[in-house]
């Protein structure tokens, strides 16, 4: 039966820079790169080295504990370079890109007669498989576990986060076989999950095999893990998975053409982006073919992902596999002369330090100071203003810190993924890397009770 959910926590933090909803075709990037700590608690192991030559969908590694579990190639090309870091960590597969993309021939199967068994099988050998996540522990799913749920967000609620109604929409019969491919996988329902205040594409409202949700409220409505806390919470020894839009036409598109689905629409924003907007490229292509000249100086942060819960990169560098976003914004490395005196007027504050809170749809330049260094970890009430979950935040980061499994465990862990604390770490008086030792939390209870 589907839910209406009224989220009262949180808050959405209105920012310049929104990306305006056209979408043009990147250009063709040079070198397409694979990394292998996209993928948190995956060890890579190799199958083709330097030289090789690949096509779209060729597996270039898998996960050293689950074997079957293959990362592909995005474009057709020669493997160039395997970039190392300390203790030889693979960091980077780099490819360099033909004129023109073969495909592998992922072969058909019959959703009608395969089991499931035959299904995960398809999934993981065609690369696709590491788009599914799950809780507990915020990792690539376990195949070997049958989920009692698999959750679909159909909004992203983060600021200057992508549209998915705009980015998904055309692609309805993708889709709908993506959905197919999921209650396959699930001994419960599938949950999509939309927002109330917006119109949701209607790729969405005429999907068919899933229990239709709506979520109202503020960030973080749109977090898988504070919609499957609401859906039916995660309890110790269960699992969850969960996606998003753009990797169920993927999963849609493998059975429908019998092809990888390389295809990622990446939204370019922020305040320091010149003519921010959506960008069609493949996974792994370089952030300055999409990016371009969009920057509007060279002094600014590029995010690969949104400003709460994104990932620092160069223009270098490439799109990370799960990132929607890239966000551009001001570099704040200029000292500000009594900034801690001054009325900030224009400033986004979530307390009432500035005057802000008078105007809650006013949107905000913002730039990456973060006013203060770590400090003493004081107990301020702040976090649970921003976390709509029926847990305790302090006392969870406190039992992390401590590195307490059973109080983690009766805590609630097993229910959370580090992006739903991303308001906290906003929000810190003690500027507490908060995602980062949430993170450590939950490798600590997989590695120990796994």
């Amino acid at each position: 039966m589907s839910k209406d959910i009224r989220i009262k926590k949180g808050v959405d933090i209105q920012l310049i820079g929104q990306a305006e909803m056209k979408l043009e075709k990147a250009p063709r990037s040079a070198y397409y790169t694979i990394k292998p700590t996209d993928f948190h608690g995956v060890v890579p192991k190799l199958h083709l080295r330097t030289g090789a030559k690949v096509d779209v969908g060729t597996p270039i590694f898998y996960d050293k504990n689950t074997p079957d579990v293959n990362f592909v190639s995005p474009v057709s090309g020669e493997i160039t370079e395997i970039k190392r870091g300390a203790k030889r960590k693979m960091l980077e597969i780099i490819i360099k890109a033909d004129a023109q993309d073969e495909f592998v021939d992922m072969g058909s199967i019959n959703m009608d007669s395969c089991s499931r068994e035959d299904l995960i099988q398809h999934l993981m050998k065609a690369g696709v498989w590491p788009s599914v996540r799950q809780l507990p522990y915020a990792v690539i799913a376990d195949p070997t576990i049958v989920p009692k749920n698999i959750n679909v967000s159909a909004f992203n609620s983060e600021p200057l986060a992508a549209d998915d109604s705009f980015m998904i929409e055309g692609k309805a019969e993708a889709f709908q076989k993506g959905i197919d491919v999921l209650k396959k996988l699930t001994s419960g329902k599938v949950n999509l999950n939309v927002k109330a205040e917006a119109n949701s594409s209607t790729v969405f409202s005429n999907a068919q095999g899933v229990d239709k949700n709506t979520f109202s409220g503020p960030h973080p409505a749109g977090n898988n893990g504070v919609q499957i806390h609401h859906l039916n919470p995660v309890n110790k020894g269960e699992s969850v998975w969960y996606l998003r839009p753009q990797s169920v036409v993927a999963i849609g598109n493998l059975i429908l053409n019998g092809k990888y689905d390389p295809t990622k629409i990446v939204a370019v924003c922020g305040e320091q982006a010149n003519n921010p907007k959506y960008y069609e490229a493949s996974l792994g292509a370089a952030v300055s073919d999409i990016v371009g000249n969009s920057a509007k100086s060279d002094n600014v942060r590029l995010i690969s992902g949104t400003v709460l819960s994104g990932d620092q990169v160069q223009k270098e560098d490439h799109i990370n596999f799960y990132a929607n976003e890239l966000t551009i914004i001001e570099e704040g490395n200029e000292p500000e002369f009594l900034g801690w005196a001054l009325p900030g007027f224009g400033k986004l504050s979530l307390s009432k330090t500035f005057l802000s809170w008078l105007s809650p749809k006013k949107e905000y330049s913002v730039n990456t100071n973060l006013h203060g260094e770590e400090r003493a970890y004081v107990v301020t009430g702040q976090y649970e203003k921003y976390l709509p979950m029926d847990i305790y935040p302090v006392q969870m980061i406190k039992a992390a810190l401590a590195l307490d499994i059973e109080a983690l465990e009766e805590l609630g862990i097993y229910e959370v993924s580090p992006e739903d604390f991303a308001l906290c770490e906003f929000s810190c008086t003690s500027k507490m890397e908060v995602q980062q030792i949430i993170r450590e939390a939950l490798d600590l209870v997989k590695k120990e009770l796994s």
